[in-house]
């Protein structure tokens, strides 16, 4: 009935000329348009849980890392230390546990191959690992 009617109110207001535009819908209900809505936040929601957690073993994963290489250079050190003190005390006998010095590899880098597919998909960026708090 208020379809092609004009809303009215006061003539001075700013809506009094404008036309109702109302259209029924059957089997239209308000729930099933709040479900699509919520839907699709809960998978929004559900995608930046996801790479949050990405973000995060990548962190973890490289803090390992870098505790352990840290501990390796601590061992050299003590390793050092110890066998400038023998030498320096003159006390040649090196104990059987004596560990051979650690041989650092070094590898070429090569080339990436750059595959369609992950050209379109875009990489995380280092706003998102710096924003990532402990």
């Amino acid at each position: 009935m208020l379809n092609g009617e004009q809303i009215g109110g006061k003539k001075k207001s700013a809506i009094h000329y404008d036309i109702w535009n109302i259209k029924y819908l059957t089997k239209f209900k308000w729930d099933d348009l709040t479900d699509k809505i919520a839907y699709k936040s809960a998978i929004r929601e559900q995608k930046l849980n996801m790479a949050m957690s990405a973000a995060k073993r990548e962190k973890d994963f490289y803090l390992s890392k870098v505790e352990k290489s840290r501990a390796m250079t601590e061992i050299d050190e003590r390793m050092k230390k110890k066998r400038k003190i023998q030498e320096e005390s003159g006390i040649n006998a090196e104990p059987a546990h004596v560990f051979p010095p650690r041989v650092v590899r070094q590898f070429r880098q090569k080339t990436e191959i750059k595959n369609e597919v992950s050209q379109s998909k875009p990489g995380l960026s280092t706003d998102v690992l710096a924003s990532v708090s402990v």
